[in-house]
């Protein structure tokens, strides 16, 4: 009849795989609601609009952002240091999942021996064995391996997150780059066009002041104003130069001059969907860098877990089974077979405090995580707040702007008229144009913030 003692390892491990199953901490889906006590009181309240999920490439219309997006997604040092440290995360996250299983090993041995003739015998010997089994696994009865497996999980999810922040991140600063360098060059445009002009009224004043018809100080402001757009010219090209460069950073190679914006004025973007009055603050959730914090924190409360379990006594299990015998030929027998089990429990007795120590510190951790996700989240309402607020008036403000510039047009060109009658001054005429002048550069600017909104928008509120 075969015994059962040999179904006792086996049935020992079993035992303990269950034990080790034991409750630890698992980290949970993330929040679908705000803290109550994270939200400002102007955003608290029965909000229930909601904004469609927006996706960069729903946004960007102009094929050659487009091309530029997709190249900086692949060449980008930040986003590949991001995806090397979600490598690190999720080997992390192996090991410590690897530590709850039994490390099982086989070995086979060969022993000879020769007994001393003094003791009689003076017999040599030669023993065989090969056995399989497991070294000093740890059974996880107070849930301290899964706790740090949780632990490991939630840091490698967060670090899914940062990535996810972080090309979000890029995806918003190149295409701001893009505007920036399109505006700049805009402005530079205007620029020279202005300093054209102001040169041809130089040298008009210049003549009229030869025939009498204009005076020393009528040359001195027409001469102000030339260096003035001078002076302007230089300090934007140099703009351009650093846009260039910026964008040339972010790509992470050098710049295609047929994927760069023109001088002239486009609109790159496409609209938003409209954002609802009543938006609810849950749509921050949607943020990366907001779950990445949340994940962290679950990090945190899982390493809590695991430091007060190590405070528990740790029970270790060694076994082995296998076969030994003085010959070969035997040693697949049954008869031959040989198994042992060792648990051993340690529980420390003294340790100068190290471990309660280590217990203090993680909870320190996740009252650092605590706080680090409050303040993405204030950061999150901050930007959202801002950008909602520009987005509220910009289009009243561009409407004021443009029609501004059509009224200095108007006031530049009947004051030129007055002036070839006689009945406007040159210093009239040249406050015409500087206040034409301003105007411009001043909706050139306000078109580059709208534009600026829109990804703004995208990025706050979760856009991937």
């Amino acid at each position: 009849m075969r015994s059962h003692r040999s179904y006792r390892v086996p049935a020992l491990l079993l035992v303990a795989l269950v034990l080790s199953a034991c409750a630890s901490y698992q980290p949970g889906a993330l929040r679908s609601e705000l803290p109550a006590d994270t939200v400002p009181a102007q955003l608290q309240g029965s909000s229930k609009g909601d904004l469609p999920a927006l996706a960069w490439r729903g946004i960007v219309t102009d094929p050659r952002l487009v091309q530029l997006v997709e190249r900086a997604l692949v060449n980008n040092l930040d986003l590949r240091l991001a995806a090397l440290n979600i490598d690190a995360a999720r080997a992390a996250y192996r090991i410590t999942d690897a530590a709850l299983l039994p490390t099982v090993t086989t070995s086979g041995t060969v022993t000879r021996a020769r007994s001393s003739a003094a003791l009689g015998t003076g017999v040599a010997t030669t023993q065989y064995g090969v056995s399989l089994g497991v070294a000093a696994w740890e059974i996880d009865l107070w849930g301290r391996l899964g706790d740090l497996k949780s632990a490991a999980l939630a840091s490698y999810l967060s670090k899914e997150e940062t990535r996810a922040s972080v090309q979000a991140t890029l995806i918003s600063e190149t295409l701001q780059a893009w505007l920036t360098l399109s505006a700049d060059r805009q402005l530079a445009r205007l620029a020279q066009e202005t300093l054209d002009d102001w040169k041809e009224t130089l040298s008009l004043t210049e003549r009229r002041q030869a025939l009498g018809a204009a005076s020393t100080l009528d040359v001195a402001a027409a001469q102000a104003s030339v260096q003035t757009a001078r002076a302007d010219l230089a300090s934007v090209r140099t703009q351009v130069d650093q846009d260039r460069n910026a964008l040339r950073v972010l790509l992470g190679g050098e710049l295609d001059e047929a994927l760069l914006p023109g001088e002239q004025e486009a609109d790159d973007l496409a609209r938003l969907p409209a954002v609802p009055g009543d938006l609810s603050s849950a749509v921050l959730l949607r943020r990366p860098d907001v779950r990445a914090a949340e994940r962290s924190l679950q990090a945190q409360e899982a390493n809590v877990a695991a430091a007060r379990a190590a405070l528990f006594p740790s029970i270790s299990l060694t076994t082995s089974a296998g076969q030994a015998s003085t010959s070969l030929e035997t040693l697949s027998q049954s008869g031959q077979r040989t198994w042992s089990i060792a648990p051993s429990i340690s529980l420390p007795i003294f340790d100068g405090g190290a471990a309660k120590a280590q217990l203090q510190s993680a909870r320190v951790d996740q009252q650092i995580a605590l706080t680090n996700y409050q303040k993405t989240l204030q950061t999150a309402f901050e930007e959202a707040a801002n950008a909602l607020a520009i987005r509220q008036r910009i289009d009243e403000r561009l409407a004021a702007q443009g029609a501004q510039v059509l009224a200095y047009e108007t006031v530049l060109r009947l004051t030129e008229t007055q002036r070839k009658l006689g009945a406007a001054s040159a210093q009239t005429v040249l406050t015409a144009q500087l206040n034409l002048y301003a105007a411009q550069k001043t909706l050139i600017s306000l078109r580059l913030t709208e534009q600026a909104n829109r990804l703004t928008l995208y990025k706050v509120l979760g856009g991937a």
